[in-house]
Parts: C-alpha cells; sequence; structure tokens
C-alpha cells in the first residue's frame, strides 16, 4: 500500500513514452546551448566588439520573434515531427555558418538563424505533448519538459566554461551536435499524431486568425507575457546588479547555480502537490513571488541579499512550471494547437526580447530602484488579473474538452 500511494504521489507518474522521449530529448538539446553564453567572448577572439557586438546580439533576439511564429503555423500545416526537424537541422546548420561566417553581417545572419530556427522547435513539442496526453495530465508534461530544460541548462552552464578555454570551436561542435541527435531521436522515435478528421473550421486559414478571434486568448497573452517579462530580468538585469555592487561575475554565477539546483531538486515534488489546486490560482501565487523576488533584488547590496532573492523567485519558477502553457493547450481547438502554442511561444520570445531591450533601457536611463519598482507592480498587478481569469478560463476548457 505505501509504494502505491508513493507512486501516486509522483508529479510525472502515468505520463506516456511520447512524453518522456521529449524529455530526454530536451535535456540533450540544452546541454548543447553552449554558445550563446559565450557569445560575446568568441565575438571577441574574432575582432568583433562595440556596436558590431550589438548587431549580432540583436539579431539573435530578434529570430527568437520569428522562429515561434512560423513553428506554430508548420506544425498545424506539416505535422509536429516534420517542424521538429526542419527547426532542429536548420539551428545545427546556422551554427556551423556562425562559426565560418567572415564578417559581421554574415555572423548576424547565421545568428538570427540560430534563434529563428531553433525557437521554431517549441510550438511544435508544445502541441506534440497535449496531442499525446488528456487536458487533466498536461500541466504535469509542460512542467516535465521545463524541468528537462534545466536539467540540460545547468549542465551545460559547468561544461560551457570548460569547453571554452579549450577552444571555441568545441562549444559550436557539441551545440551543433547535440541539435542532430535530439533531431535523430525525433525521426525515429517520435510518432506523428493522427491529424483530427476537422482539418480546420471555416474561415480558420492556415495562419493565426483562430487565436486572434479568441478574446480570452487575447487577454491572457498579453498578461503571461508580463509575468514572462518579469521573469527574464533575472537573466538579464541581475548580471548588472550583481555588477554594479563591485562583485565579481563568479558571484552571478553562484546565484545562476542555486536557481538551478532549486528548480531540478524542487520541481518534481511541487509539481506533484500542487497539481492538485486550482491551476490559475497557483499561477496567480508563483506570479507574485517573481515578482517580489525580482524586486527584492533591489535592495541587495551584498552575496546573502542577492541569495534571498533569488531563492524567492526560483520558489516561484518552481511554482508557475508548465501551467501557462498547459491553460493554453486546453482551450485551444485540436487542429489549432500548434498556432496556439505559437502563439504563447512568440509571447516568450517577446518578453525576453523587451527584458533585453525596455528593461536594459530603463535600468541604465531611469535607474535602477525605477526597474524595480516597475517590476514588482508589473507582476502583482498581473497576478491579480490572472485571478479575475480564472473562471472565464475552467468555464471555457469544459467547453472545449466537451466539444
Amino acid at each position: 500500500m505505501r509504494t502505491k500511494r508513493l507512486s501516486q504521489s509522483s508529479a510525472f507518474n502515468g505520463l506516456p513514452s511520447v512524453v518522456w522521449t521529449i524529455f530526454a530529448g530536451t535535456i540533450v538539446n540544452r546541454l548543447g546551448y553552449l554558445v550563446t553564453p559565450f557569445l560575446v567572448f568568441f565575438l571577441a577572439s574574432r575582432g568583433v566588439t562595440g556596436a558590431d557586438t550589438t548587431y549580432v546580439l540583436g539579431a539573435l533576439g530578434a529570430g527568437n520573434l520569428i522562429g515561434p511564429a512560423v513553428g506554430g503555423i508548420l506544425a498545424d500545416r506539416i505535422g509536429r515531427r516534420p517542424t521538429m526537424l526542419i527547426g532542429l537541422i536548420g539551428a545545427a546548420a546556422a551554427q556551423g555558418a556562425l562559426f565560418l561566417a567572415p564578417g559581421v553581417w554574415t555572423m548576424a545572419a547565421a545568428a538570427l538563424l540560430i534563434s529563428a530556427a531553433g525557437s521554431t522547435v517549441s510550438p511544435a513539442a508544445y502541441a506534440l505533448l497535449a496531442d499525446a496526453v488528456d487536458s487533466e495530465r498536461r500541466q504535469r508534461a509542460y512542467a516535465l519538459f521545463g524541468w528537462g530544460v534545466n536539467i540540460g541548462t545547468a549542465v551545460a552552464g559547468v561544461l560551457g566554461g570548460y569547453l571554452a578555454a579549450q577552444g571555441y570551436w568545441l562549444l559550436f561542435a557539441v551545440d551543433a551536435g547535440s541539435m542532430l541527435l535530439y533531431a535523430l531521436v525525433v525521426a525515429v522515435r517520435l510518432p506523428e499524431p493522427k491529424r483530427p478528421a476537422q482539418e480546420r473550421r471555416p474561415n480558420d486559414g492556415i495562419g493565426y486568425g483562430v487565436v486572434v478571434k479568441d478574446r480570452l486568448a487575447l487577454l491572457l497573452l498579453p498578461v503571461f507575457g508580463v509575468q514572462l517579462f518579469v521573469y527574464s530580468l533575472t537573466e538579464v538585469a541581475l548580471p548588472l546588479a550583481v555588477r554594479d555592487s563591485g562583485l565579481s561575475p563568479v558571484v552571478y554565477g553562484a546565484m545562476a547555480a542555486v536557481n538551478a539546483i532549486m528548480v531540478v531538486v524542487l520541481q518534481p515534488f511541487a509539481t506533484a502537490w500542487l497539481a492538485r489546486l486550482p491551476q490559475l490560482a497557483v499561477q496567480s501565487a508563483g506570479s507574485a513571488l517573481i515578482a517580489v523576488g525580482v524586486a527584492l533584488t533591489g535592495l541587495a547590496d551584498g552575496i546573502a541579499g542577492y541569495t534571498v532573492s533569488v531563492v524567492v523567485w526560483s520558489l516561484g519558477e518552481v511554482v508557475v512550471a508548465g501551467i501557462a502553457a498547459g491553460v493554453f493547450a486546453n482551450l485551444a481547438p485540436a487542429h489549432a494547437r500548434g498556432r496556439y502554442q505559437g502563439a504563447y511561444s512568440w509571447t516568450w520570445g517577446t518578453a525576453r526580447f523587451a527584458a533585453l531591450t525596455l528593461g536594459v533601457t530603463t535600468y541604465t536611463t531611469l535607474g535602477p530602484t525605477t526597474l524595480w519598482w516597475m517590476a514588482l507592480a508589473a507582476g502583482l498587478t498581473t497576478a491579480a488579473t490572472t485571478l479575475t481569469l480564472r473562471r472565464r478560463v475552467e468555464a471555457r476548457t469544459t467547453h472545449t474538452l466537451a466539444a
């Protein structure tokens, strides 16, 4: 009896093999996300500095606005597996192009292709997860996907520093190799789900009209987008705060390690416990934790203070894992799951791009205090808004699933 209870308490118990295959492939793929963190150093080694670096980094960010939109359409149009294969093989080829690029503009073009092709994969993978599990297990499937991302990213952080010291070509080789290995897993192990009998509703087309006509989805996208923007500040503004406190980059690395360890260790337990609660209420609470944790960065002036802030927003990250993607999967009609996930993934890319531009500009021109207060106000406001939409989302989900 005790064994049965333990099995039932597992966050990821009962998920089908498709979900576990995507989880394993995601870890392999994320082990190869090595070039981006060291891109500035690589560019400097090629004599690219100053404003020219901005062009390459800007192209890398812009790709995240293109890939998800294209990936969502392709996932519904040609299928989940073909879209994932196109993205993975395209990104692997772009890694080689960036390493061999002779000048700034060719480097920028390759960087654009890396991020655009790479971000094409997520909407198709999310849609495939939604195809594979029922509505009650989707949040757990997406949480497992996110757990795989964090495991791979944590290992890559350690591996990248070692490989960069041996030669930047190793970073590109591992990145491209991991993407091609994931592509092989997709080709061999992932079945393409059967397409719904009704390919698309009247006047749906193949674009995002089906999402644009969905008023509830249009309300949720900016709400989740602001929450993702606040979270993205942990990757963009936290390093600036650590630097301005007179602390070394080693301290930022330690903070990243604290976050990775917390997420990897706590995610399965938190998902198992929180899955029984109303998901939008959980999303609201987690978003508030992230906002408070980010705002606490403004009060930190030493290692202890930064550790407290990282612990708080890391707990929020654990709490919200998989919920937003699960909500969109449950709202989407079966024939449009790729486009709904494409819209959500595009919101992710927009949030990160906004953090790199608006967030950094606010920090450097209006001051850090303004940014931290803005993050707190935006995070708490959208957390409250999420609660007000809870009943509409639950009613709509019930109707969609019944249909």
